[in-house]
């Protein structure tokens, strides 16, 4: 029986990736195991969850070096007898799944959307040409590197999983941690959120920002934004950003204000239920996927809102 297996550092993305697993071995019978490195805890979240877990303890490993990773990964496909890998299409998982199809020889598609298994092989969804399209991709070949985009599946449920220890053999790293800091990130995830108030470079100022997070504060939102905003400007963390280079959101309603409507944006937005634009120029871009449009100054409309929701 050919085997798929599961892998990311973070508990969420592992186990979308085993609702992914499951999306595939419904139609093909592969077994499906999960492993995990360093992370006892992640196991029995796993195991909890349905799965049959594969646990590596190597205190000498550096979780920072991917090419170590990567290796271990590599051992445990050789060992278990695998032919399919799932991870997380993060920006870990993209440079770990590159990695790890050169060491075992394996095709790799990133960041996938959508699967279904077709005449024997799995058929990828991705997004391509910069968003402008989805395009249908497979793999020809045993032994596949798949990273999933994350909240492409929904996280598993189950019970009834196992827990085994898998021994590998880590490598000398020509890396040396001198120090871990914490990342500093907003405490927000706008991938969760069911309602987004987003802001694009229609905002004249950072200090109008006051008058978005007060919306969002009002519908129970957060706050996001185009690109720009956080590269460019510096006027909200990367965390906030919205598409391609940023996060896909799919929340309950999607505020745009003073937003064009690039696709690297509508990507990362278009699968929100309910969508509004707001903005000045009335042959927008952004028009052509909202819902709801209304041609005005977005300094004029988020205050009157926040006027009537007061």
């Amino acid at each position: 029986m050919a085997k798929i297996m599961i892998y990311s550092a973070k508990d969420t993305l592992a186990l979308e990736l085993l609702s992914a697993a499951r999306t595939i071995a419904s139609n093909t019978g592969d077994e499906i195991i999960a492993l995990t490195i360093n992370n006892d805890e992640q196991g029995q979240i796993l195991a909890d969850a349905g799965a049959t877990v594969y646990k590596v303890n190597a205190s000498d490993l550096i979780l920072a070096d991917v090419a170590a990773v990567a290796d271990v990964i590599a051992q445990g496909v050789q060992q278990l007898g695998v032919e399919v890998v799932l991870l997380a299409s993060d920006r870990r998982g993209k440079e770990l799944a590159g990695s790890l199809a050169q060491i075992i020889g394996a095709g790799c598609i990133t960041d996938v959307s959508a699967m279904q298994v077709k005449d024997g092989r799995i058929e990828c969804e991705r997004n391509a040409l910069g968003g402008a399209t989805v395009a249908t991709q497979y793999i020809e070949g045993d032994r596949q590197v798949l990273a999933i985009a994350p909240k492409a599946f929904s996280a598993a449920s189950g019970e009834g999983g196992s827990v085994t220890e898998l021994q590998v053999t880590v490598k000398p790293s020509g890396i040396r941690v001198q120090e871990v800091r914490a990342k500093d990130s907003d405490s927000v995830n706008i991938e969760e959120t069911a309602v987004i108030v987003a802001v694009g470079q229609g905002l004249k100022s950072k200090e109008d920002l006051a008058m978005a997070e007060s919306l969002a504060q009002s519908l129970g939102g957060v706050v996001a934004c185009s690109k720009p905003l956080a590269t460019d400007k510096k006027w909200l963390s990367e965390d906030r950003v919205i598409g391609l280079s940023g996060k896909l959101c799919k929340p309950d309603l999607a505020l745009l204000f003073g937003i064009s409507g690039q696709v690297q944006f509508t990507v990362g937005i278009r699968d929100a239920k309910t969508i509004v634009a707001v903005n000045t120029d009335e042959n927008a871009t952004i028009n052509q996927m909202a819902d709801y449009i209304l041609t005005a100054d977005m300094h004029e409309i988020i205050p009157e809102l926040n006027r009537l929701l007061g």
